[in-house]
């Protein structure tokens, strides 16, 4: 493929460290069946000084004509009536404790409607203020500034996750047992309802699968395990302006249980250190991803590596802890 500087292609996995762009030429038409992923964030990270990362667009409005093409291209090889998860944030302007945000997630769901897709989720992740202040020193998060002058009083801004759908009808995402992978949450399922687990009588009373879904259906994930993440460490270069950062598994888990079926496959445009392929081979789907970084690919082998073992996770530095 050109473009690529390495490749690792298996049987359950298609990784590639080269931009996800020409990754994408190379896929056909109508053949994905589900994107997860987390682009960059323009105006807060720069993860690479590579002229072809998306976080080195010299402008907001640059960072979208280039994203735009992705989302494009994106919807090319997505099947009809499949699904996207995108994750975003509220972008800060800064940290005088007098700033603002930009509307990133919004401004990602525009952009992905101007390219053909249907928008039907937003489910927000939150995060504990006092918990976001220490990490972040944030001076709009400290209770000094309202007792001063609430005004300038900020939030601990959720991350979301934005479900996308492309036009049109195919085999259906059907669950005939309803959910049967656990629960991927800090909430532990009540005991009671395990006994209904793969229940395949009348799925009114399928109360184990019924607990599952009210949960991963709400607007509002209140538990999902910030720290469940890949170990990435190793991943970072020692010019790397910020941290790097895993999207949380349960995240992850979540959309493909319920968006998925095992045997498709799961595509990540900006794969990091392989998360989303990770989780798919995990789930028995088939992982394709494209990472441009090649320490972070190197670590995306690495966890691949592990994929049939328990991998251990690590107390992931959060988005905020990068320096603002």
């Amino acid at each position: 493929m050109n473009g690529v500087l390495d490749q690792q292609v298996t049987d359950r996995w298609a990784i590639y460290n080269g931009d996800c762009m020409d990754m994408l030429a190379n896929i056909p038409d109508n053949s994905i069946h589900g994107t997860i992923y987390s682009p960059p964030f323009s105006g807060l990270y720069h993860y690479s000084s590579d002229d072809r990362d998306l976080s080195n667009t010299r402008s907001y409005q640059e960072f979208f004509e280039h994203y735009g093409f992705v989302i494009r291209e994106k919807y090319r090889v997505t099947i009809p009536g499949r699904l996207s998860g995108v994750h975003a944030a509220l972008v800060p302007t800064g940290n005088s404790g007098k700033d603002a945000y930009t509307d990133f997630p919004g401004d990602v769901i525009r952009a992905h409607q101007e390219a053909g897709w249907l928008f039907i989720a937003r489910h927000v992740i939150w995060k504990e203020p006092l918990a976001v202040r220490n990490r972040t020193m944030a001076k709009n998060l400290a209770h000094r500034t309202i007792c001063e002058n609430a005004a300038f009083g900020g939030v601990a801004a959720a991350d979301e996750l934005l479900v996308f759908r492309k036009p049109g009808d195919t085999e259906p995402i059907a669950h005939p047992c309803g959910l049967v992978n656990g629960y991927a949450g800090g909430e532990p399922i009540p005991a009671e309802l395990l006994k209904f687990r793969d229940y395949d009588g009348d799925q009114k009373l399928n109360r184990y699968s019924h607990w599952i879904w009210r949960r991963y259906a709400s607007s509002v994930w209140d538990d999902v395990r910030l720290d469940r993440v890949l170990p990435f460490r190793d991943a970072r270069d020692e010019d790397d302006e910020k941290h790097v950062h895993p999207l949380q598994l349960d995240v992850i888990e979540r959309f493909l249980d319920l968006r998925t079926r095992p045997g498709e496959r799961v595509l990540t445009p900006f794969m990091g250190v392989g998360s989303e392929v990770y989780s798919a081979v995990r789930m028995g789907r088939f992982g394709i991803g494209a990472e441009l970084k090649p320490s972070y690919f190197q670590q995306a082998l690495r966890n691949l590596a592990a994929v049939d073992d328990e991998l251990p996770v690590v107390e992931a530095q959060l988005f905020e802890d990068a320096v603002l």
